[in-house]
């Protein structure tokens, strides 16, 4: 499995040789993010309770037409106090999925603070950032520009690579088509600081 991606994919030389890629699910507290892991696992809603911790998953994805790669997804609780923990999980990491709940328009200005600071520390500088607009199955959900206007997405660092997407823990929908964006963004990111370290 070491060699999964040179295998895959022999067109994209510049992976490297890894098992897998390193996600953090992120947001606020009943943002929805363990049910979207759970939808993504299992292939079913799964109605959860608040994560005190931590949950950790591996999930295989089919991206592109036939191309099929392995995201081990952390799951990290949003409540405030466990919040400053995030950075320890995000260091590192490959690309970042920043939840929010579509329908509690009333938060989404907490949820843009929170954004804004974890993708300004050192650590994360460029890591891609995928922005779920959650719950749009549900009539009072803003639509996703109205989220992404919301959280000043515009207002992201120029290195950070980011895209915006609506979707439904309960009926699954978007997430494949948000996947697929997070994956295309990573291996731009990946190629990008390839060519960096070349010019040294």
């Amino acid at each position: 499995m070491g060699n999964q991606f040179t295998e895959i994919a022999p067109n994209t030389p510049f992976l490297p040789n890894f098992q897998s890629l390193h996600v953090v699910i992120i947001g606020l507290d009943s943002a929805g993010k363990t049910s979207l892991l759970y939808r993504l696992q299992l292939r079913e809603f799964v109605n959860t309770i608040p994560t005190k911790g931590f949950n950790m998953e591996k999930i295989k994805v089919v991206v592109g037409n036939s191309r099929a790669t392995t995201f081990q997804v952390w799951d990290v609780g949003g409540q405030e106090k466990l919040r400053p923990l995030w950075k320890s999980y995000t260091r590192r990491t490959d690309g970042m999925v920043f939840v929010v709940d579509s329908a509690e328009a009333e938060r989404m200005e907490e949820a843009k603070v929170e954004l804004h600071k974890i993708t300004r520390t050192s650590e994360n500088q460029g890591v891609p950032v995928l922005l779920l607009a959650n719950k749009q199955d549900l009539p009072s959900a803003l639509s996703v520009p109205e989220v992404e206007k919301a959280l000043a997405l515009h207002e992201l660092s120029p290195s950070t690579l980011h895209h915006a997407q609506g979707c439904s823990a309960v009926d699954g929908q978007g997430l494949q088509p948000a996947l697929e964006k997070l994956y295309e963004m990573i291996l731009k990111r990946k190629k990008m600081l390839r060519h960096s370290k070349k010019k040294r």
